[in-house]
């Protein structure tokens, strides 16, 4: 194998890995009145040591469910955001796949991905106390643009590299020059 193939498959293995995170984080966005029920359940049932370990925890989950059922029984409208929410997220994903294909020709994707990573940060810090989200439940979301960032930057290394190996000789002669 050389390097390059090497580096390919480094690259399209940390995408993948990246495309299903997103997938993951859209497609959990569809159901959150099941999902906020659940952990609810869980936190003061089986999941009570957890529960009783942090109890902010069990009140801005329960606080964040009962909202989302008033929500969903007297204004369901309002949970049409989360949907664009979702669908957000698939499509943002199926934009790495350029990358998967030819990661040097779009390496810009990898570019977008980090500014939006690193958007996340300012979003959690200005809207979450606009809108009454307690700051350790930002420190959560910031997380999301803190660690989704680290496989756009070792992506992004890797083709940096990849591009170097593959750049035709006429350049590099021409460079040299």
């Amino acid at each position: 194998m050389t390097e390059a193939s090497a580096l390919l498959r480094r690259i399209r293995v940390w995408l993948v890995l990246f495309i299903v995170c997103l997938v993951l984080s859209g497609v959990t966005a569809f159901p959150l009145v099941t999902e906020l029920r659940l952990m609810d359940e869980a936190l003061t049932g089986w999941a009570s040591p957890v529960g009783d370990a942090f109890p902010g925890l069990v009140e801005w989950i329960q606080r964040v469910r009962e909202g989302l059922e008033t929500a969903d029984t007297r204004y369901p409208f309002l949970l049409y955001g989360t949907d664009w929410l979702a669908f957000a997220h698939l499509v943002i994903a199926v934009a790495f796949y350029g990358p998967y294909r030819d990661p040097v020709r779009n390496i810009w994707v990898i570019d977008f991905g980090v500014i939006a990573c690193a958007g996340i940060i300012p979003l959690a810090l200005i809207c979450g106390p606009l809108r009454g989200i307690p700051f350790w439940w930002s420190v959560i979301d910031m997380s999301f643009g803190v660690f989704g960032v680290i496989p756009l930057l070792v992506v992004r290394r890797h083709i940096k590299r990849l591009e170097a190996l593959t750049e035709p000789v006429a350049v590099r002669a021409g460079a040299a020059a």
